[in-house]
């Protein structure tokens, strides 16, 4: 992915295929022998994705300050690899016993899920707890991370944050819209966007997420907030009628011009640069678009020109007020096998300074307590600290519950079903056949 913009995104994910079985051979040496490799480390590893550059930059400047004890005894040593290939580099140093003391913990949650079975994942409930920081999370956080990982405490939350639609007031106001509360009114208000010659919804089809965000959105206003559990249950399958309904939703609006012209090949970068460049007057993202909102460089609009709306009701759905999905961002994790005096070292000082050092460098919201008072915090930033902390209820996302094959297939042909060389009713197919064969 070209970067256009200097500031990180937090979540672009577009994983690579693995299969079952390959996982499965990949990660069957993980349990045995072992080596060196498999001791205490001598430096603090750290394994993330290229585009994410806030958490690496955070924890960089921790060592130069708060940690910088913890940096003198294992020196951070930071490595990257591109987002799209992250989970086949995960197996190979699975498959070898070498991963790093933390890594980024997989597109999907079912690979982390795989590497905790493995015994690659620390369990933080039990780690911050011997340590006495168990509050150093925030009860919000644990339950969304308990929510994607089966139960289990165990990524770290450096991102915590709530997703829905960001909108241009200014072009709102000048062509007579008012923030859409329904989905018909969502609609409404793209067509007067079109009609003034402003495309509607920036998104990235090149990343695909942008798009099955949309599916998964109407889904959980339409059917109800367990609509993809259900799925994942095996309770309904996403071919039904009512699930198909949802993927059409989103084709019209692709079919209306709603996210402009060649989709497929907008990436992530380019989409904020839409929004934030008054071509586009919305823009489905999460609270990690913070920092780029926040840079002048890239926020030709203005910050007092951005509004933040909770997804569209759907009229007469099942769907709970104020719908914001939450997540984690592309969450990191401890390597167990590398959990030695260093790493937890490392782990206390990370969890008890992160959340205040970055949303005062970056304005970066983490699901990590602040252990001191922020002050000078941007109004919109301020603004969806607040919508964060009040919110009780939340979703998941399209792919939360995926494996990672489906998830993959899925981001893979969002283009295409907001283009229309892919129907709704094909795309659910490919999906739900990966999750019949998982």
């Amino acid at each position: 992915m070209v970067s256009v913009l200097s500031r990180p995104k937090a979540r672009a994910i577009a994983p690579v295929i693995a299969t079952a079985g390959a996982l499965a051979l990949l990660l069957s040496g993980c349990g045995a022998g072992g080596g060196s490799s498999a001791s205490g480390s001598k430096d603090f590893g750290y394994l993330t994705n290229v585009e994410n550059t806030t958490i690496r930059g955070e924890l960089e400047a921790l060592s130069k300050d708060q940690c910088k004890a913890e940096n003198a005894a294992a020196p951070l040593k930071v490595e990257t690899v591109p987002q799209t290939s992250l989970d086949q580099k995960l197996q190979l140093l699975a498959g070898q016993n070498a991963l790093p003391a933390q890594f980024a913990a997989g597109n999907a949650p079912a690979l982390t899920q795989d590497l905790d079975k493995s015994g690659n994942v620390v369990d933080f409930e039990k780690a911050l707890k011997d340590l006495n920081i168990s509050d150093a999370i925030l009860p919000g956080a644990a339950a969304t991370i308990k929510s994607l990982y089966g139960g289990k405490l165990n990524v770290l939350p450096y991102q915590y944050n709530v997703e829905g639609i960001w909108y241009n007031k200014k072009i709102f106001a000048d062509n007579g819209i008012t923030e859409p509360k329904t989905w018909d009114d969502f609609v409404a208000a793209g067509e007067k966007l079109k009609a003034a010659g402003i495309t509607p919804l920036a998104a990235s089809g090149k990343q695909g997420w942008p798009l099955t965000r949309l599916v998964s959105g109407y889904l959980f206003s339409d059917l109800g907030p367990d609509a993809l559990k259900k799925v994942a249950d095996g309770q309904a399958k996403l071919t039904d009628p009512e699930y198909v309904k949802a993927a059409q939703a989103v084709a019209d609006l692709g079919a209306k011009g709603y996210f402009g012209q060649g989709v497929g090949s907008i990436d992530y970068d380019t989409a904020a640069s839409q929004f934030l460049s008054g071509k586009a007057g919305m823009f489905y993202m999460g609270s990690w678009i913070l920092s780029n909102f926040d840079d002048k460089a890239q926020n030709k609009i203005g910050e007092e020109n951005i509004g933040f709306m909770p997804f569209p009701k759907v009229s007469g759905g099942k769907g709970i007020d104020n719908q914001y999905a939450t997540n984690v961002g592309l969450p990191m994790t401890f390597n167990a096998k590398k959990y030695d005096s260093n790493a937890s070292a490392w782990l206390k000082c990370i969890a008890t300074n992160y959340g205040s050092t970055a949303l005062k460098d970056k304005n970066s919201i983490s699901g990590f307590k602040l252990n001191t008072p922020v002050d000078s915090i941007p109004p919109l930033v301020k603004s969806t600290q607040e919508t964060v902390n009040n919110t009780k209820e939340s979703v998941l996302w399209f792919e939360a519950l995926f494996s990672t094959k489906a998830t993959t297939t899925s981001q893979t042909n969002a283009a295409g079903l907001a283009s229309g060389s892919i129907t709704p009713q094909k795309f659910m197919e490919l999906v739900q056949n990966d999750l019949n064969s998982k």
